[in-house]
């Protein structure tokens, strides 16, 4: 079973984590949320959310992609996870997806994965794409690597992540059925 592991930590922007997963899961893709921070985890707007599983269950053995959601301080608790960290890590050098939004993408520049890559995020942090051309575009995927420009944009990051690990009309599908276009 492929799994796809979305990681929230206290400060996470609510929409780059749940309408994401919510096409992912429409599309029929294993994926869990995994607490960062706790067992609980707070959302940079109050919004408490019960992960599905703590970091301590997460399992090298079938995973196929680490996906962050952007926002402050999400970001930086994320990064400042070596567990997080260690997972993108693998994933990248397996050849595995990891896909990012906002200002998490920022993560994935810090550890020098976008070099010679196209990539996007939330305006301002184009700075810490390290070797990257960003595009300013909503969505970018290059390879392995699917970036996202903000919230306004989490219904089509998560298109692109199910066309991404399924066909490239998947995502067109779910979000036909939900009315978007």
């Amino acid at each position: 079973m492929d799994m796809y592991y979305l990681f929230l930590a206290n400060g996470f922007e609510i929409t780059e984590a749940m309408a994401p997963l919510d096409i992912m899961r429409r599309a029929g893709l294993d994926v869990k949320t995994v607490g960062v921070t706790g067992e609980t985890v707070q959302s940079s707007h109050g919004i408490t959310v019960i992960p599905d599983i703590t970091l301590n269950d997460v399992s090298y053995d079938d995973i196929e992609g680490a996906i962050l959601p952007g926002g402050m301080p999400g970001t930086l608790n994320l990064e400042a996870s070596k567990d997080v960290i260690n997972c993108v890590k693998h994933c990248y050098e397996n050849g595995k997806l990891i896909a990012s939004i906002c200002a998490a993408p920022s993560v994935f520049g810090h550890l020098g994965m976008l070099e010679g890559r196209q990539a996007t995020c939330f305006p301002g942090f184009e700075k810490d794409l390290y070797g990257a051309t960003p595009t300013g575009a909503h969505t970018q995927t290059d390879g392995n690597v699917i970036t996202a420009k903000g919230a306004g944009c989490a219904l089509e990051f998560g298109k692109a992540i199910v066309d991404y690990a399924l066909d490239e009309s998947a995502g067109d599908k779910i979000l036909s059925d939900m009315q978007c276009f």
